[in-house]
This record gives C-alpha cells, sequence and structure tokens, in this order.
C-alpha cells in the first residue's frame, strides 16, 4: 500500500512539474509571437557609418506613426509595415545621401535570433523573434535594435542611453504602461527572469533535441 502511495505521489510531482513547464513553454512562445525587432546594421565599424546607422534609426522612428499606430495588433502591424517597405527603404536612402553617402539599402522581414536584453527593468528573453532588418551598405559594422512592438522604441529625441560591445549596440528606452502589452505570465517572465532559469535552460535543452529530431 505505501508504494502504490509512494508512486501516486510522484506521479503528481510529475504531473504538476510538467504542468507548470508546458504553461510557462505556451507564455514564452506567445511572448515571442507579440513582439516585433527593428534591427538596423550599419556599412562598418567606422566612426561616420555608426552615426549614419543611428541617423538612418532617429529618421525611421520618427515617422513611426505613419507605418501603424496605437492599438494595432502585432498582425496588423507587420501587415501594415509590409506594405510600406518601400517607403521605409525610401526613407533610409533619403538619410543617406543628405549625408554624402551612396550605400545601397535593403528592407526587410526575417525571424532571427537575439540575445537577451533588459528594458529599464524587464528582460525580453533570448530566443528567435520576427524583425524588420534595415541593411546599409555591407552591413559588416555594428547593429542597432530595439523592439518596435510593443513600442518600447518611441522617437530617439527622448532620453535615451547606448550599449556598445564588440557586435552590437542597442538603445534602451522605457515604454510606458509597457504591462498593456503583455499577459501577466508574459510579464512576470519578463519582470523576474532570475525565477525561470532552470526553465529556460529545459526549454533550451528541450528545442536542441526537436531540431535534432527533425533533422
Amino acid at each position: 500500500m505505501r508504494k502504490l502511495d509512494f508512486a501516486l505521489l510522484i506521479g503528481l510531482v510529475i504531473a504538476i512539474v510538467v504542468s507548470n513547464f508546458t504553461s510557462f513553454e505556451k507564455s514564452y512562445e506567445s511572448l515571442q509571437n507579440g513582439v516585433l525587432r527593428l534591427h538596423i546594421l550599419a556599412n562598418s565599424d567606422s566612426d561616420e557609418d555608426q552615426q549614419l546607422k543611428l541617423k538612418v534609426r532617429d529618421r525611421i522612428l520618427e515617422y513611426s506613426s505613419e507605418f501603424f499606430g496605437e492599438g494595432f495588433s502585432i498582425d496588423e502591424v507587420e501587415n501594415s509595415l509590409k506594405k510600406k517597405l518601400d517607403r521605409i527603404k525610401e526613407i533610409a536612402y533619403e538619410v543617406i545621401r543628405e549625408n554624402g553617402f551612396s550605400y545601397n539599402v535593403e528592407c526587410e522581414f526575417v525571424n532571427m535570433d537575439f540575445t537577451a536584453r533588459e528594458y529599464d527593468g524587464l528582460t525580453m528573453p533570448a530566443g528567435n523573434y520576427d524583425a524588420l532588418r534595415i541593411t546599409i551598405g555591407d552591413a559588416e559594422g555594428k547593429n542597432w535594435w530595439c523592439v518596435m512592438y510593443p513600442p518600447l522604441c518611441i522617437p530617439a529625441t527622448t532620453v535615451k542611453k547606448d550599449i556598445d560591445d564588440a557586435d552590437e549596440s542597442e538603445t534602451i528606452i522605457t515604454a510606458k504602461n509597457s504591462e498593456d502589452f503583455f499577459s501577466k505570465e508574459e510579464y512576470e517572465i519578463m519582470e523576474h527572469p532570475e525565477r525561470y532559469k532552470v526553465r529556460f535552460k529545459i526549454l533550451e535543452i528541450y528545442d536542441g533535441i526537436k531540431k535534432r529530431i527533425a533533422r
């Protein structure tokens, strides 16, 4: 009888753990699917090219209200932007020409891997996210990126700080009422990522196994 009780207890514990992990996985995937990044790659790491990248960034963000309005869903935002890729490209070209350069510009939607990054107390987890990517010239310089939707990016005239390392730079800008764009579970993951380190690691291993099986 004791063995049966012990087996039932173990089964209950396993069921609770699996249920909690499944809930976490769904919230994490929902978070990834509900975010759109803006990603800009500079021609090179020269001071001139890096400054040009930031000028392109500033101009694109200034026109953000033209591309989509507040209250749109992620699908509506992406559909709106996809229809205006030529306009975004034109704006980038204008900045490049104004500054005396003749670099080519590419503007496209991609799904790519991002590292974890903190946004004034909120951590956007590492993972694959949709992104509006703008490449300038050879696109061999440091990149800049932020979250375009929900609107954690706001016009660059506001207070900001840049992070630079060997590979990338990012402007960290706080969005007011950012919790309005995320579920309670998603916001909890971003606000207290340290509580989910083990689950993130398990999910990383799980995803790795799925990719190997799919090959």
